[in-house]
């Protein structure tokens, strides 16, 4: 059964690369979706495949129930895309201003659309029922994964499976990683407020960008000198904002930064040392702040069970060059929430393009489109071989 599967994604290849290059021209950013909900709501519209709209949003979860009873399995991707300006020459370039699918998420979703096409045509053959969750807004916390569980998108699933087109890993290789692969991602702001002045006079002002300058520099002590060296985490700022006139010392200044830990303990020393040292500089310095710190999505945990079954499944599909046990990541996915709930695990599908290779969030992000294929079959293959798990 596995190698029909295999020889209808080869003959659906090219429907593949038309819905991935349609949504890659036509993006739309987390929580404002609704044009591509539509298009994942038509496409099986057309099939007659069993679908539910607005789930949690703008999510959309369809289900093939096969002729045979069977265990129930899911398969989640998502479809928003970034507010980054699309820098690539290609024939598919993003048509909307200031958006772009710089993550790989309209492959995510032409892989599961044409594999649910498959699985449907399959159905006389096949057991059990196969839930398609096409997620909206991952890529912005509180994200499309909490709401879409809340609505019950995973009642009755035995087992979840997830995949993510990887850019920075070559073609045709398989990765995964039993426990923790991605991490908790977090956000945090620090206003610093001083005295402005003129910057002629600085001893009679209470300098913001002196001051965040300090704590820049002081909160990569924490990583280093309080987190255990075994545990991995990462305090980065990423936007230090202070705008004035060249002669004018700021009023304030704002940090905004996040924050990657795996250990939940790591996770909660790390946001009480923030506090802290924030506190002691602005003492320090006679000034006062604002800090808020906001919890993202919690680290991605796979089940061992199911990971070890998915890597001997990878091991079997046919355009699988590699499969390899790999790092864990620092970046996040709220799939983390769909493990909390039901077993499975979440892996990686390189897709290294040919020529210059960006990474993830680049605007010329691009990927090697056959990894679509590769993709589809190990998910495929997954799904029909979980139905013979004791």
């Amino acid at each position: 059964m596995k190698q029909q599967l295999f020889e209808k994604l080869d003959y659906a290849f090219e429907e593949m690369l038309v819905i991935r290059r349609h949504l890659h021209m036509h993006p739309e950013v987390s929580f404002k979706e609704t044009n591509t909900a539509k298009y994942i709501q038509d496409y099986y519209a057309n099939l007659g495949i069993e679908f539910t709209p607005n789930v949690g949003g703008n999510g959309v979860v369809a289900r093939v129930k096969g002729a045979l009873p069977g265990k129930t399995v899911a398969l989640r991707a998502d479809f928003d895309a970034l507010p980054i300006q699309d820098e690539k020459d290609v024939p598919y370039k993003s048509t909307v201003h200031g958006v772009m699918h710089a993550c790989g998420h309209d492959g995510h979703t032409a892989t599961l659309l044409v594999l649910g096409k498959t699985l449907y045509d399959m159905r006389e053959q096949l057991s059990g029922e196969y839930v398609l969750i096409h997620q909206h807004a991952e890529e912005y916390a509180p994200g499309g994964a909490k709401p879409m569980i809340e609505a019950g998108c995973l009642e009755g699933v035995d087992a979840i499976f997830g995949t993510h087109l990887w850019s920075l890993t070559p073609s045709g290789t398989i990765e995964y990683r039993v426990g923790p692969i991605m991490a908790a991602s977090d956000r945090f702001e620090i206003t610093i407020q001083g005295r402005g002045g003129h910057g002629a006079s600085p001893h009679q002002t209470k300098d913001s960008i002196v001051i965040a300058s300090q704590l820049v520099t002081s909160l990569q002590q924490i990583v280093s000198r309080r987190v255990n060296p075994i545990d991995s985490a990462v305090v980065t700022i990423g936007s230090f904002v202070a705008q004035n006139a060249f002669n004018v010392i700021a009023d304030s200044a704002k940090l905004i930064g996040t924050v990657r830990t795996f250990n939940p303990e790591v996770r909660d020393l790390i946001e009480k040392e923030l506090n802290r040292v924030i506190q002691g500089t602005c003492l320090a310095n006679d000034c006062t702040y604002e800090f808020s710190y906001e919890r993202g999505y919690n680290a991605v945990i796979n089940h061992e069970a199911e990971t070890h079954f998915l890597k001997e499944v990878a091991e079997q599909v046919p355009g699988v060059s590699e499969v390899r046990e790999t790092q864990q990541q620092m970046g996040g996915e709220d799939f983390a929430y769909y493990l909390e709930k039901v077993p499975g695990t979440f892996f990686f599908t390189g897709a290294e393009p040919q020529g210059e290779v960006y990474p993830h969030h680049h605007p010329k992000f691009d990927f090697d489109e056959n990894a679509m294929l590769v993709a589809a079959k190990t998910l495929g293959a997954a799904v029909l071989d979980y139905q013979k798990v004791e």
